[in-house]
């Protein structure tokens, strides 16, 4: 097993760090499952307790709620200029179902962007993969578009609430003055209702808490967070159930991806 290597300031060095940490993780759930507070509580961890703890050292996030964002802010400034929506209706309701998958090609878009600047990039660092489903096949058809290069080296970490629970935390969570923010966005409750009452993810996982989901060829490994009771609330708390949820995740991995 390859070792990583501390600095003097506890931090981790280039290298041999690879072979003791993630590559990516796939975190999902539903809106306001605890998913943005989970990578804040990550960010907030030392460095090398988080490496030590989570098997995650430096990382950086890809999210799609800024792409949804930016659907949404395009659309407004094209019919400021007299054009028509493309993305979205006046109420923001998206017009096909194809645009979740849109903004799942963005998610590798962006990721083959981090490769292609620097290919050297998953040698330092784990990346975070963000993203809510609903739908009777939406976490399903998510991962059908999810690019090799993410599915070949990742582990999926689902966050599990139930719907009542994730509509709670959704009104809970709106700042109005920062809708458009990773931490503060909400939906109104006729979307949640619209777009999330149901998912998948049970029908996916077979009501495992962990094991392996089949996609495209790949034997993704996967591990549950049951986030209710809330626990995403109190770092107390979170901390070891983080540690139990990424020591289950760590011990599907393929000896070539996480060892």
């Amino acid at each position: 097993m390859l070792s990583a290597t501390l600095s003097q300031d506890g931090s981790i060095r280039e290298g041999d760090a690879v072979g003791e940490r993630f590559e990516t993780i796939i975190l999902i759930g539903r809106p306001a499952a605890g998913k943005s507070e989970v990578i804040d509580f990550l960010r907030k961890t030392g460095e090398a307790e988080r490496a030590r703890r989570f098997h995650i050292g430096p990382f950086s996030e890809i999210d799609d709620f800024p792409f949804v964002w930016e659907a949404f802010e395009i659309d407004d400034l094209l019919e400021r200029l007299g054009q028509p929506r493309v993305f979205t209706t006046r109420d923001y309701y998206f017009k096909g179902e194809h645009l979740w998958n849109l903004f799942i090609e963005r998610i590798n878009l962006e990721f083959r962007k981090r490769l292609a600047r620097d290919p050297d990039f998953m040698r330092r660092e784990t990346v975070l993969v963000e993203f809510s489903r609903g739908g009777a096949n939406g976490f399903g058809e998510a991962f059908a578009h999810l690019a090799d290069e993410i599915l070949g080296r990742a582990g999926i970490v689902y966050i599990n609430v139930s719907y009542d629970e994730s509509v709670r935390k959704n009104r809970r969570r709106f700042d109005p003055a920062q809708a458009d923010s990773i931490l503060y966005h909400s939906l109104p409750d006729e979307k949640m209702e619209f777009y999330y009452r149901t998912n998948d993810w049970e029908r996916l996982s077979e009501g495992r808490k962990s094991g392996r989901i089949r996609i495209r060829g790949y034997d993704v490994p996967f591990a549950v967070f049951d986030n209710e009771p809330e626990r995403t609330d109190d770092p107390a708390k979170l901390g070891p159930a983080l540690e139990q949820v990424f020591a289950t995740l760590w011990g599907l991995m393929p000896s070539s991806t996480a060892r």
